[in-house]
Parts: C-alpha cells; sequence; structure tokens
C-alpha cells in the first residue's frame, strides 16, 4: 500500500511540475495585440496644398494605420487599413465652387518617415483611393483616404531593441480628377502638398510608439 501511494504521489508531482512549466511558457510567449497607430489626432496636421483654378490652401491632414504593439528585432511589418482624412475649410470649397469644381475622385501617395528601423518603399504608402464624391454647396468638405487592393504599403524592419516611431512626411500627392459642375466632366490634376513650417513645428507622429524586443 505504501509504495502504491508513493507512486501516486510521484505522478502527482511530475503532472504538477508539467503544468507550471507549460504556464512559464504561454507567458513567454504571448502573442502581440494589433493597435491603431494615429497622426493628426486630436490636432490635424497641415498642409499646403495646390488646386485648379485657385491658389495653394491649407489642407488638414489626420491618418491611421494598424500593426502589432510590439515586434522582435529584425522582423518586418507591413501595416494594415492605412488611411486618413483631408479636410478643408468652408472658405476654400467656396472658391473651388466659383471656378466651377464640386466634385473629387483619383489616388493618393502619401509619405512615412521612421525612427528605429527602416521603411521599404522609400516609405511611401502608394495609390490610396479617394473615393469619388460630388459636395453641395457650402461648408467645409472631408475627403476619406484609404488602402484598397491596388495600394502598396511599406514594410517596416525593426532595429535594436527600444522603440520605433512613426511619423506623416513631406510632400504628399495626389492623381486626382476634380468634377466640373456646368459640363459635367472630370479634368486631370495632380495636386502637391508641403507640410506647412510653423513655431514649434507640428506633431506629425504616430501615437503610440511601437515597441521592439529583443
Amino acid at each position: 500500500m505504501s509504495r502504491r501511494i508513493g507512486r501516486i504521489s510521484t505522478k502527482v508531482a511530475t503532472a504538477t511540475a508539467i503544468a507550471g512549466a507549460v504556464a512559464l511558457l504561454g507567458a513567454g510567449t504571448a502573442s502581440a495585440s494589433t493597435v491603431t497607430y494615429q497622426a493628426g489626432v486630436p490636432t490635424a496636421v497641415t498642409y499646403t496644398c495646390t488646386f485648379p483654378g485657385i491658389s495653394a490652401q491649407p489642407v488638414a491632414v489626420t491618418a491611421h494605420l494598424d500593426a502589432p504593439d510590439s515586434v522582435a528585432t529584425g522582423s518586418v511589418t507591413t501595416p494594415a487599413n492605412v488611411g486618413g482624412t483631408a479636410s478643408i475649410s468652408a472658405t476654400v470649397h467656396t472658391l473651388l465652387t466659383a471656378v466651377g469644381y464640386d466634385g473629387i475622385r483619383g489616388k493618393a501617395n502619401v509619405p512615412v518617415t521612421g525612427t528605429g528601423g527602416t521603411l521599404s518603399n522609400g516609405g511611401v504608402a502608394a495609390n490610396l483611393n479617394v473615393p469619388q464624391a460630388i459636395y453641395p454647396t457650402g461648408g467645409g468638405i472631408t475627403v476619406t483616404i484609404s488602402q484598397d487592393a491596388g495600394s502598396t504599403i511599406p514594410a517596416f524592419t525593426a532595429g535594436a531593441p527600444g522603440s520605433a516611431t512613426l511619423s506623416l512626411g513631406t510632400p504628399l500627392s495626389a492623381a486626382l480628377e476634380f468634377h466640373k459642375k456646368s459640363a459635367n466632366t472630370w479634368t486631370a490634376f495632380t495636386m502637391n502638398c508641403t507640410l506647412k513650417v510653423t513655431s514649434p513645428a507640428q506633431n506629425t507622429a504616430f501615437s503610440p510608439s511601437i515597441t521592439i524586443t529583443p
């Protein structure tokens, strides 16, 4: 009887040890969570952009992307759900209305810079979609920009352990078409936008930063 009890105790101790080891391994290999990183929130980033028929005007830009909250040194990550908004004031809308434009569509190229690692494709998120939209007269306009199947998104290769920060770059460009209301036609126009220089400088960084693990 005592031998049997001893064998049972040994098995129980072994099972307990295995369970403890599994728990420790599980704690050490927890997967990273996906985070939405944002730039221009809560204060939009101001660019000065060209428009057809009027002088260059201010445009308020926000951006977002999804990526892990932590990445390993040397790993390569391609963000998803890349997009944002570009907003013009009621004053700029009035100027465009005065020269006959009431709609927009096309593609946008948005440069991104990074610390703590390197970006492919020159850091440019290319061919982001600007959906066709016709706007009623009056008020400000907010244009949605989003990643689609034709977009090219730069991959981020993590550097040394620590943290990495992505930021909106300059210049932005967009191959657009503006809708001419009177003729119901579309006019091709390449929009170029440069970051407005301010003092202090605008905060163009995506938040939060990305943790880089060994």
